[in-house]
């Protein structure tokens, strides 16, 4: 069984939309994410460095500083977040059924044969870990 992961607090959408910006690039400062927000819409300089000092305060990312910038990096990597939100969706929305999500990804949005190929490879390892460990 995978390790129980502490929850972090949600993110707004505008953390999330920031948070994407530093999974992509890695490490950002305040004006980094400023300049890829503005592409889309104004956003004030205040506003982003309050976005990432309470994203910081949740648990999601981290800083280290040069010189008098501070650089952000991701505390958690994307996969906690999308496994967070997968099995909320599965308790909340399934009915606590896996099996619910998986029929409801194929029916409304299809695999390609890449996705397939890939989840057949994840199946028969997790087979072979559950019969190395003994369990059924």
């Amino acid at each position: 069984m995978a390790k129980k992961r502490r929850e972090l607090p949600g993110l707004t959408p505008a953390q999330g939309e920031i948070m994407e910006i530093i999974w992509e690039r890695g490490e950002v400062s305040a004006s980094d994410v400023r300049r890829v927000l503005a592409r889309t819409r104004k956003v004030a300089r205040n506003t982003v460095r309050t976005l990432l000092e309470r994203m910081e305060e949740k648990g999601w990312i981290t800083h280290r500083e040069e010189g008098r910038t501070f650089l952000y990096s991701a505390a958690q990597p994307r996969q906690v977040t999308i496994g967070q939100k997968v099995r909320e969706v599965v308790e909340t929305v399934c009915g606590g059924s896996a099996e619910a999500l998986v029929t409801a990804l194929l029916d409304y949005r299809g695999l390609d044969r890449q996705e397939l190929e890939r989840i057949r490879q994840m199946l028969a390892q997790a087979r072979a870990t559950k019969k190395e460990k003994g369990t059924s």
